[in-house]
């Protein structure tokens, strides 16, 4: 029988690892802009309807005839807009930032793509499109994953080294990354602040998880003031900075250009990003730097977490 994910309730326990951030920092933290625009569910690709997930829309265009412009018009400011607010905002300040690029999204804005290429950002690859993996066959997740490495390739000049799913993966999606190779980590995990080890297939796999908390998503889902979304990443944040005295941890943050990237909330960024500048022993670093860091310092031992 194939691997297949197993749950696991216990994790590190009351002693995790010391992660040896470097420079001793008490947290790493990770900003991710998710690149979603052009490649969600629409008309001209064939869904039948026009996507508007994490967007401003209070209904769901789902069974809709024809196209919602509306909702298209939503995601569009994402790539047109937000895109280069969120840039500005990390540029100017000289910090790095992840991009969870959809392979087709980028293809359908190459001034995007070669910005992204020039920024010395990473890329994670995050599918070919932005649809739900475990809506897949395993045959046709298996050709999104082999499509998003080439396009990819392309568009941004490396293959990724990372893949995170939509929401969340299928039962297959960790055994096809290690069938496939060539990936460093996965992210498609929400139960962890540090990163750790699988054995996938009798191979070493290493997830670093991700967040769906400290994420803009929030606003989609009810919140309005920036305020509000830079008071829960900010005591996040100071949370583990605290705790990071004696149990540095990670701290992932999750951007999305249709989201945050609108002037009313990107004021919440800019006062975050200024809040986390203000403090010493912090890592803010590319995820990619973490799985690497991860590799280096914590290699594997022949065995995944707790097995």
């Amino acid at each position: 029988m194939s691997w297949q994910p197993t749950r696991d309730l216990v994790g590190y326990g009351p002693n995790p690892p010391d992660p040896k951030w470097p420079g001793g920092a008490r947290v790493a933290i990770n900003f991710v802009m998710n690149y979603e625009e052009g490649s969600e569910p629409s008309m001209q690709d064939g869904e039948g309807y026009t996507e508007t997930g994490l967007t401003e829309s209070s209904t769901s265009s789902v069974g809709m005839k024809g196209r919602d412009l509306a909702g298209e018009s939503m995601f569009e400011f994402g790539s047109r807009v937000g895109f280069w607010r969120i840039m500005r905002a990390f540029q100017e300040r000289g910090l790095p930032l992840t991009v969870f690029g959809c392979a087709l999204a980028l293809e359908r804005n190459k001034l995007a793509a070669e910005a992204i290429r020039k920024s010395g950002f990473d890329v994670c690859c995050h599918g070919w499109r932005w649809v739900r993996h475990f809506q897949l066959s395993e045959a046709e997740e298996r050709d999104h994953i082999q499509k998003a490495i080439k396009s990819l390739k392309q568009t941004v000049g490396d293959r990724p080294a990372g893949w995170y799913c939509r929401y969340g993966p299928s039962v297959n999606t960790r055994r096809l990354l290690v069938e496939e190779g060539g990936f460093t980590y996965d992210s498609d995990y929400y139960g962890e602040e540090l990163p750790f080890w699988q054995t996938v297939e009798g191979k070493p796999h290493l997830v670093v998880p991700y967040s769906l908390t400290n994420n803009d998503g929030k606003y989609a889902a009810g919140m309005v003031h920036s305020d509000q979304w830079f008071s829960l990443v900010r005591d996040a944040f100071d949370v583990l900075y605290k705790e990071g005295a004696t149990a540095p941890k990670m701290m992932s943050v999750g951007l999305h250009m249709r989201l945050i990237g609108h002037p009313g909330r990107i004021a919440g960024l800019w006062r975050f990003l200024d809040h986390v500048q203000k403090h010493q022993n912090v890592w803010v670093t590319r995820r990619i730097d973490i799985a690497n860091h991860w590799k280096a310092t914590h290699p594997y031992n022949g065995k995944g977490l707790n097995e």
